[in-house]
């Protein structure tokens, strides 16, 4: 099983953007905790990242056939990108969606998802941990189904 790992704008930035509300982990940290969880779960893993809501989309379209599920934070888009969300609709990978930060106890404007309607499950709020928590939770969420 292979399984994608997306990550939107600014999340590049993670470990100096803000860490009293992001945490002080860097991507690459939490990319390295992933693939270690993903090992113990025997799937695969395949990481991207970017700043731009249509290159984000083409990398879903690219990974349609190839990964059987999506962990994504998509940042600001979680709240605006209905494209986002008719890319994964379209491709029809399932997918969990991740929030570092509690988006329902910040600004209004952040307690609205765009994808959460055609997500599996969402995880907010508990830092860097939580993209464990997305990823064995979309493994066993594919896992029942097959």
């Amino acid at each position: 099983m292979i399984i994608g790992i997306l990550n939107g704008p600014n999340l590049n930035l993670l470990g100096t953007r803000e860490p009293h509300i992001y945490g002080s982990a860097t991507l690459d940290d939490i990319n390295a905790g992933l693939a270690r969880v993903a090992a113990d779960l025997g799937v695969e893993l395949q990481t991207a990242q970017s700043n731009v809501e249509g290159t984000m989309i083409d990398i879903l379209h690219a990974w349609r056939g190839v990964v059987q599920g999506v962990v994504v934070n998509a940042g600001a888009y979680t709240h605006t990108s209905l494209a986002l969300r008719d890319a994964f609709t379209a491709t029809s990978i399932p997918f969990v969606e991740i929030h570092l930060s509690n988006v329902y106890a910040r600004e209004p404007e952040r307690h609205h998802s765009m994808l959460a309607g055609a997500a599996i499950g969402s995880v907010t709020g508990l830092g860097a941990d939580g993209y464990e928590f997305a990823l064995r939770g979309l493994v066993s969420a594919l896992l029942r189904r097959s």
